[in-house]
C-alpha cells in the first residue's frame, strides 16, 4: 500500500488549494499582527510618526508562503513559474535565501553552459525541448519593462557525441529514443565525421551522433541575472543568508497493513543573516530545496535520511558535491567556427570559446579519482594526464595547444541514477525537490521551475510527466538511469 501511494505520488497541491503559512491549523495574520505592535509602540513613544527602532531591512521577512533554499538557476525557475502561474497576482508571497549573494562558487556560472537534447531518457530530452524553447525566446518570458533585452549569446553549433564500437548500439538505441521525442539528431559514420570535420582523427570511432538543432551553448551569468531580475520585478523576496534550522511538527500514522510512518510538516525556517550571528524565523507553508551540490545538508537538516536503514524515513537524498575542472586553450591551427562541442568515449569533452581560436572543456574522473569537493582549487596535473592526452589524439592540432587558465565548479551529484530529484518528499509532506542532476540543471532549469510549480499548485505534473525523478524512488531502488552524462 505505502509503495503504491508513493508511485502514485500527492493529490492536490498545498498551494493550490489555498493552503497559507500557519501551525496548528491557525492561519496566521501578520499584517494585522505587525499593526497592532506599531500602535503600542506608538503609544508610548512621545509625539510623531511611528518608525522602526533599528533597521532591519537586511532581515527576511517573517513570513512567506514559499521559501526556496539555493538561489541558482533552480531555485529562481521555480520562483518565476510559481508567480507566472498564481491564480491572483500578488497571491503567493515567495522568499528566496541564497548565501553565496556573489555567486562565486555557483554551480551556474561555473559551467560550460551547454543545452542538448542527446539524453537516454525521455523526460530528460523532453526537459531540455521545452528549455531550448524557453532560452530561444528568453525575451518573451524574461523581459521587464523599461530594461534592456536580454542576449544569452546562444550559438546553436549542436552536440557531437563519439561512440566506440563497444557502445554503437546504446547510441542508435539513444537517437531513437531522441527522434520520438522530437528531437533532430542524425548518426553519422566515422566517413561522414571525416568529410564534415576534417581536423578529427576518427581512429577508434565507430558512430556518431550530431545535434542538429536546438543544441549548443549559451551565456549562463545572463540567464542568471535574467531570471533573478524578472523574479524581483515579479514580487518575489530575496535575502543573502543561510538557512541553519528547520522546526516541524509530526503527525505518527498507520497505513491500511499496518505500516508506521511519521509526517513531518516544515513550520519555521531559521536563516543566518549573511555576516551577521543573527538569525530571523521565517514561518511558511512550502519549502522547496533547491540548493544544489549542498541540497543533501538541507535535507538532513528537515530530517529526512534520519531513520532506520531500509526504511522510507531513514532513506537519504543522494545528492553530493563533485567537484570538476574545466580548462581554457589557445589553438592557433584548432577547429574552426563549425566545430561543435565534441563528447569523445574516453569522457572527455571541449567546445569553441569566442572566435579567437579558444576551447574549454574537460573530463569528469572515474570514481576512484573524485577530487576533494572541500575547495575549488584547480589540479593542473589531472589536464596534462588525463585531458589533454584524449584531446590530442582526436584533434591532432590541440598537440600544441596552451592552458590560459582554469577554474573548478560543482555538480550537484545524485550518486544514485545521475538524475533529477523532483517533487514533494512524501513524509516531509511540504519540502519539495529541484536538484541532483549531476551537470545537466542548468540547461532544464526552466522546464523544472515549471514542473515543480505545477505539482506545488496542482498537486500533479501537468506538461512533462516527471513521475520517475521523484524522491520516493530512492526507497523503492527504482533507478532513472540516465546514460548520457557528460
Amino acid at each position: 500500500m505505502l509503495r503504491r501511494a508513493l508511485r502514485l505520488g500527492l493529490g492536490p497541491g498545498l498551494l493550490g488549494r489555498g493552503l497559507g503559512a500557519h501551525r496548528e491549523g491557525s492561519t496566521l495574520d501578520w499584517h494585522g499582527k505587525v499593526s497592532e505592535i506599531k500602535k503600542k509602540i506608538q503609544s508610548v513613544l512621545p509625539g510623531g510618526a511611528w518608525s522602526p527602532l533599528c533597521d532591519t531591512s537586511h532581515l527576511p521577512p517573517e513570513h512567506s508562503d514559499v521559501v526556496i533554499v539555493g538561489g541558482g538557476v533552480l531555485g529562481l525557475s521555480v520562483a518565476y513559474w510559481l508567480k507566472r502561474l498564481e491564480k491572483r497576482q500578488g497571491a503567493i508571497r515567495v522568499l528566496v535565501v541564497e548565501r553565496d549573494h556573489t555567486y562565486s562558487q555557483a554551480s551556474t556560472v561555473l559551467s560550460v553552459g551547454g543545452i542538448r537534447q542527446q539524453f537516454s531518457l525521455p523526460e530528460n530530452i523532453q526537459l531540455s525541448l521545452f528549455s531550448v524553447e524557453f532560452l530561444r525566446n528568453i525575451n518573451e518570458y524574461l523581459a521587464v519593462v523599461d530594461d534592456p533585452p536580454l542576449d544569452l549569446q546562444f550559438n546553436p553549433s549542436g552536440y557531437l557525441f563519439l561512440a566506440s564500437e563497444e557502445g554503437a548500439t546504446i547510441m542508435e538505441n539513444n537517437v531513437k529514443v531522441q527522434r520520438q521525442e522530437g528531437a533532430k539528431v542524425c548518426l553519422m559514420s566515422p566517413e561522414q565525421l571525416r568529410k564534415k570535420f576534417p581536423w578529427m582523427n576518427t581512429e577508434g570511432v565507430a558512430l556518431a551522433s550530431y545535434g542538429l538543432e536546438n543544441e549548443g551553448w549559451f551565456d549562463p551569468w545572463c540567464l542568471l541575472q535574467g531570471l533573478r531580475r524578472k523574479v524581483q520585478s515579479m514580487g518575489v523576496l530575496f535575502c543573502h543568508g543561510e538557512v541553519t534550522r528547520f522546526v516541524s511538527s509530526s503527525n505518527h500514522m498507520e497505513t491500511a497493513i499496518g505500516e508506521k510512518v511519521t509526517l513531518k510538516r516544515i513550520h519555521e525556517v531559521h536563516v543566518k543573516v549573511d555576516h551577521s550571528q543573527e538569525y530571523q524565523p521565517v514561518e511558511c507553508a512550502i519549502v522547496v530545496n533547491a540548493a544544489g551540490a549542498w541540497s543533501g545538508r538541507i535535507a538532513e537538516l528537515a530530517g529526512i535520511g534520519k531513520g532506520p536503514s531500509g526504511t522510507l524515513q531513514g532513506t537519504k537524498l543522494p545528492v553530493e558535491p563533485r567537484k570538476r575542472y574545466v580548462y581554457l586553450w589557445h589553438c592557433p591551427q584548432g577547429p574552426g567556427l563549425e566545430a561543435p562541442l565534441v563528447a569523445d568515449p574516453s569522457g572527455a569533452y571541449f567546445r569553441r570559446e569566442g572566435l579567437g581560436n579558444n576551447y574549454l572543456g574537460g573530463c569528469s574522473p572515474a570514481e576512484e579519482e573524485e577530487p576533494d569537493p572541500g575547495n575549488l582549487e584547480v589540479d593542473h596535473d589531472f589536464f596534462q594526464e588525463k585531458v589533454w592526452p584524449h584531446l590530442a589524439q582526436r584533434v591532432p592540432a590541440f598537440e600544441t595547444l596552451k592552458v590560459r587558465r582554469a577554474w573548478a565548479g560543482y555538480y550537484d551529484y545524485n550518486t544514485f541514477d545521475q538524475n533529477g530529484v523532483v517533487g514533494p518528499h512524501p513524509l516531509v509532506v511540504n519540502m519539495y525537490f529541484a536538484t541532483g542532476f549531476s551537470g545537466h540543471g542548468l540547461q532544464q532549469a526552466p522546464a523544472v521551475g515549471r514542473a515543480v510549480a505545477e505539482m506545488m499548485l496542482e498537486g500533479h505534473f501537468q506538461t512533462i510527466n516527471l513521475s520517475p525523478f521523484l524522491f520516493s524512488r530512492f526507497y523503492l531502488g527504482e533507478k532513472a538511469q540516465e546514460h548520457c552524462i557528460i
